[in-house]
């Protein structure tokens, strides 16, 4: 059975940039961000891609027809081979009728406010949501007429909540999924046992309360883009402690008992938002640019964020016995809260898989959709499965560039002692290779690496290279054998998604200085010689030569631009920066 799941509307951002003015800053509030697909070939994950890799449009929602295009071809295979299309969205009449009272009970509202909504989500619906939107959407962007009968719509939340448990190698676990917006709700909590999956109806919170929104928003008021700079204010809060009592706390989020939540101003009130903030911090326009105000607005976030959730954690847990539970979602994004969650919980084991965020629900509507059909998932847990490209290819890249590089090829066996040797020095390089992970993260086939130690290397990295601020940090990527005796890890084993941030041993915080962050903890991924085993024998040779166990590990990009995906983007990308060298395959590039 072939199953082809996608995330992806080809008319959101116009729909939602005239409706809705989600343009400029606002652009990328809309539904169907981080479009993707991915290709399931008799129950096994064989192929995923996100649409911005190839469109080359960061954070893309346009139909992800290259996406898909890229999974068949790589399966040999043409859309009339595919025996079900998995869409994750299902905007069902009853979700819609919750959507319309929401609208029309909004004592808020005018009457003329309330028509004009409702104005604004029947467009949307015609030109979006509906069935008959869907299959024309498709129709339009890939010339295949879609069977009725070979679509399934994937509620979004249980795409995300597929997407985890597989990933995390199925089993019974609890499960809370938190995201800006699905279709009507923002947070579910549940668990699965025995395959069949149990929502906790009461613990529910629909998108009038969302707890990612509101973190959006005060990503916007600390100006920086919401939906996509989050990690930018989880940054920020490493900085100092967060305000006590938090302002946040006291007059803008209501947690109660049972762990649900009410946020009692909407997301899209923005003027609101910005005069309540500036009041209840002591703020202006002028005190936003100012980074010791954006530090302590930036911790009471981080701190509002972790008390919440802990909350529903703490019920979570009390409604389930079951040890291990599974969190997904954009919100689970926010590393250092993933870690906060576990460690204060009884739960023994927590999965955030590499597709936590919309990127994942591709992934998890086809494997939903093949479980429905009768074919049980069995997938793996890499998150290689993008395009991958052989020594010709890549050759054939670096001769466009025949006046600006010079290269030199290597045996496959010396490529890791080369590339250890340049790192002892401050040498920043590019490691391109193999097939190109799946998520926001760079999980080391499309990397920027460098030697921690040096104490002035991450701001190397960030201006010279990342062109992005000086306050960001760099994450460590690490031999999973060695991760115990530089971090302490808590209850985790292995992070090998970049997905828990965890203290620095104090003995290490001055050996791998650019990788730790002013707090001093570290955003670790944890590698194998199963995992990854190139990147291993690398880590293995660096380590042999400097005494140092890990290397700074950040995404193969520029700010505003996507991870590369071939050696052309790679090559592209190299010669706007300062890196020193680039290891494509096996070639080891140098400017002329």
């Amino acid at each position: 059975m072939i199953v082809l799941g996608y995330n992806g509307f080809g008319k959101s951002a116009e729909i939602f940039g005239r409706l809705f003015r989600a343009t400029g800053i606002d652009r990328h509030l809309l539904y169907g961000h981080d479009s993707a697909a991915a290709l399931l070939v008799d129950g096994e994950l064989v192929a995923a891609v996100e649409e911005e890799r190839l469109n080359r449009e960061k954070k893309t929602s346009s139909f992800p027809v290259n996406a898909m295009r890229w999974c068949l071809d790589s399966a040999g295979i043409s859309f009339d081979d595919v025996d079900t299309f998995a869409f994750s969205w299902q905007f069902s009449e009853d979700v819609l009728n919750k959507m319309i009272t929401e609208i029309t009970e909004d004592p808020a509202a005018s009457v003329e406010q309330k028509f004009a909504r409702l104005q604004r989500l029947a467009q949307t619906h015609t030109a979006m949501f509906s069935e008959t939107a869907t299959r024309a959407d498709f129709l339009e962007h890939t010339g295949h007429r879609l069977d009725p009968d070979k679509l399934v719509r994937v509620p979004h939340h249980l795409a995300h909540l597929m997407t985890g448990y597989h990933l995390a190698g199925g089993g019974d676990a609890a499960f809370l999924v938190s995201d800006g917006r699905a279709e009507w709700l923002s947070a579910i909590t549940g668990e699965v046992r025995d395959g069949e999956v149990k929502i906790f109806d009461d613990m529910t919170i629909d998108s009038r309360h969302s707890l990612a929104m509101l973190f959006s928003v005060v990503t916007r008021y600390l100006g920086f883009v919401p939906n996509n700079d989050e990690y930018k204010v989880m940054g920020l809060a490493g900085y100092g402690t967060p305000p006590e009592p938090n302002p946040l706390l006291e007059h803008v989020v209501e947690t109660c008992p049972d762990g649900t939540y009410r946020i009692p101003f909407p997301a899209n009130a923005v003027p609101a938002y910005y005069e309540l903030f500036d009041r209840i911090f002591g703020g202006d326009e002028h005190s936003r640019e100012d980074f010791d105000y954006r530090v302590r607005v930036a911790g009471a976030a981080q701190h509002m964020l972790e008390t919440v959730t802990a909350g529903q954690m703490r019920t979570l847990e009390a409604r389930s016995d079951l040890p291990r539970v599974i969190f997904e979602g954009g919100l689970a994004l926010n590393c250092v809260n993933n870690s906060k969650l576990l460690e204060h919980s009884r739960f023994t084991e927590m999965d955030v898989s590499f597709g936590a965020s919309d990127v994942g629900v591709a992934i998890g509507a086809a494997l939903f959709a093949s479980g429905q059909a009768g074919t049980p998932p069995r997938i793996s847990t890499s998150p290689y499965l993008g395009p991958g490209y052989d020594g010709q290819e890549i050759r054939a890249a670096l001769e466009q560039f025949p006046d600006q590089v010079v290269w030199r090829e290597l045996a496959p066996s010396d490529v890791p002692r080369e590339a250890a040797t340049l790192m002892q020095e401050r040498c920043v390089i590019g490691w391109f290779q193999g097939r190109m992970e799946y998520g926001p993260r760079a999980l080391g086939n499309r990397s920027i690496l460098a030697n921690p130690k040096f104490p002035d290397i991450k701001d190397i990295i960030n201006e010279r290279i990342k062109h992005r601020e000086q306050f960001r940090p760099f994450a460590p990527v690490v031999l999973e054998h060695l991760a115990p005796e530089v971090f302490e890890l808590g209850k985790k084993t292995s992070s090998p998604y970049m997905t828990f941030v965890v203290p620095v041993r104090p003995e290490y915080q001055e050996k791998i200085q650019g990788a730790c962050h002013v707090d001093a903890t570290s955003r670790i991924q944890t590698v194998t010689d199963e995992s990854n085993p190139l990147l291993a024998r690398l880590l293995r040779e660096f380590n042999e030569l400097t005494g140092i166990p890990c290397l700074i590990n950040t995404s193969f990009n520029v700010a505003g631009e996507p991870i590369v995906c071939s050696p052309a983007d790679a090559l592209s990308c190299f010669l706007k920066t300062e890196m020193d060298h680039l290891f494509l395959g096996n070639y080891l590039v140098s400017r002329v």
